[in-house]
């Protein structure tokens, strides 16, 4: 049985259309403010990749790079500045930042109203008691990942390896929210493979190339994989097993090309819906 790939990319490139589409009208532009602290190789790809979005759908962006000596105190007087602007709807700060400054202290000085990023205590909290906040990027594109197979969430058996604030525990009540019955895996875990073999839906999320083996998965399965590593060859892959795995399951992401490009397509959706909330629906 060959699966059905998810083309993250395809879907992403949709989303951003449909964003395009609906603010191709309006008077004034959503803003986004990225912050870049220091010279982080991956994180100026990151952050070259987000502008270039802003600039394909029509977003108002600003790029803030800031060196690597940059203090606490400068960069907490940069965010109130972006706080206070009526131009800039979204804020984000890349991470991670340099050692001496607290990166907790950084992203909850950020307004819950422009933390694209959902990763504020604010919103954090309003995703754990179900109420709107903005999610975060990853698991809310994975989640656009799962429909848009046509798959109904509600009843699934979900299994999450990883219990990351960024990934492993939001997706968890994502899920949750959308009706699965979740499980949540970790370095502690005894018999994963016992608990992966049940999941209808498997999100994995762990940061171990190729970890999740074709054995470890239950036929016909949903594999949505969060990793981003590099395998023996340098080459870069998933927490999966893609080529062996690919043939048991129903549908699968692949690394590159699957969770990735969706990231940065929910980053502008929370940016519109910023913008929404602040403009009282763009009038």
């Amino acid at each position: 049985m060959t699966s059905n790939i998810i083309d993250g990319k395809k879907i992403a490139q949709e989303i951003r259309d449909e964003i395009k589409n609906k603010i191709k009208d309006f008077k004034q532009k959503p803003g986004l403010a990225v912050v870049l602290v220091g010279e982080d190789e991956a994180s100026k790809i990151y952050v070259k990749n987000k502008e270039k979005d802003c600039q394909e759908i029509g977003f108002y962006s600003e790029v803030h790079r800031l060196p690597e000596k940059t203090t606490e105190n400068e960069l907490l007087d940069l965010i109130n500045n972006l706080n206070n602007s009526k131009k800039i709807h979204g804020i984000i700060v890349q991470l991670p930042l340099p050692d001496h400054i607290k990166e907790e202290l950084v992203i909850n000085s950020i307004l819950p109203e422009k933390d694209v990023d959902g990763f504020t205590y604010i919103n954090a909290g309003k995703l754990l008691t179900g109420n709107n906040g903005l999610l975060p990027c990853t698991p809310a594109g994975c989640i656009e990942l799962i429909k848009r197979t046509g798959i109904d969430i509600k009843g699934k058996e979900a299994v999450i390896v990883g219990r990351s604030n960024i990934v492993g525990k939001p997706m968890a009540i994502l899920l949750m929210q959308n009706h699965a019955t979740i499980t949540v895996c970790h370095s502690k875990t005894k018999d994963l493979k016992e608990i992966t073999k049940r999941a209808d839906i498997l999100v994995a999320a762990i940061g171990r190339a190729k970890m999740i083996t074709a054995e470890m998965v239950k036929d016909n399965a949903i594999i949505i994989d969060v990793g981003m590593n590099k395998d023996e060859h340098g080459k870069l892959c998933g927490d999966v097993d893609f080529d062996n795995v690919k043939e048991k399951v129903s549908f699968i992401t692949p690394v590159p090309g699957g969770v990735g490009p969706m990231t940065r397509a929910m980053l502008m959706k929370n940016t519109l819906e910023a913008f929404l909330l602040q403009t009282n629906g763009g009038k």
